[in-house]
């Protein structure tokens, strides 16, 4: 429960807050961001200053946690400061194919994180060609040839706005500290349960209550073939 002596905002609370968000662990920020967003203009200004000084700094979840409040806010100052200058997020939407991987930015920054898997596959097939967008899914052999840029930005969207919790690169580094062992893999990240594969979509967890790993889905209906790939692509060790 959020401190009510908070949520009055008084200028020494702001402050004091604004210094905690500053020199703070990524636990403390963790846990003000969401305060700071429920605070008159004052919280959010503190989350726009925040954003602005780690701007050349490597993107990480705690820059897409403040990014989502300011853009899920209410606030005209905070969108205008967006536009300006973070007018495709806080993400490098890097492609070599000049895939427009907007969609899947708004899609994850407003947690909407069953259109964001959709997406994400779409995307994926654009990159592989005109017969994956047909077919709707992919080969392994596509994934083998995926950009190392197009799948890190895809992975990286994932990772900052979820708290680091979803993502190939998640994924892969649970399946390697299993001894690389798939059925321990699924049961671990949420897709199967003893015998029983989850059903799409309806018994995934489309928050960010699922197992961490739990999403992106990778044609998980689809066999072993296409996420082996994924893991096993030159894009985790560059």
């Amino acid at each position: 429960m959020t401190d009510p002596m908070i949520v009055s905002g008084s200028s020494s609370d702001i402050e004091s807050l604004r210094r905690q968000l500053i020199a703070g662990s990524i636990q403390v920020q963790q846990q003000l961001i969401p305060q700071l967003a429920v605070l008159d203009n004052g919280g959010l200004d503190i989350l726009m200053e925040f954003l602005l000084q780690r701007r050349d700094l490597t993107t990480t979840w705690v820059d897409g946690k403040a990014y989502q409040a300011l853009y899920n806010s209410d606030s005209p100052q905070a969108k205008e400061f967006l536009q300006t200058h973070f007018p495709e997020g806080v993400v490098p939407l890097k492609s070599e194919c000049g895939i427009d991987y907007r969609p899947l930015q708004t899609l994850l920054a407003t947690q909407d994180f069953q259109a964001a898997d959709r997406i994400t596959l779409q995307k994926m097939c654009e990159v592989a060609g005109t017969e994956a967008v047909k077919r709707k899914w992919l080969y392994f052999t596509e994934v083998d040839k995926f950009p190392i840029t197009d799948l890190q930005t895809i992975n990286n969207l994932w990772l900052v706005h979820s708290e680091g919790k979803f993502g190939f690169s998640v994924q892969r580094e649970i399946w390697l500290g299993l001894g690389k062992n798939w059925d321990n893999l699924w049961a671990k990240i949420g897709w199967k349960k003893g015998n029983n594969w989850t059903r799409y979509p309806n018994e995934f967890i489309w928050d960010l209550n699922a197992p961490k790993g739990h999403l992106p889905l990778s044609n998980q209906l689809r066999g072993v073939r296409v996420i082996a790939s994924l893991f096993a692509h030159p894009a985790w060790t560059k």
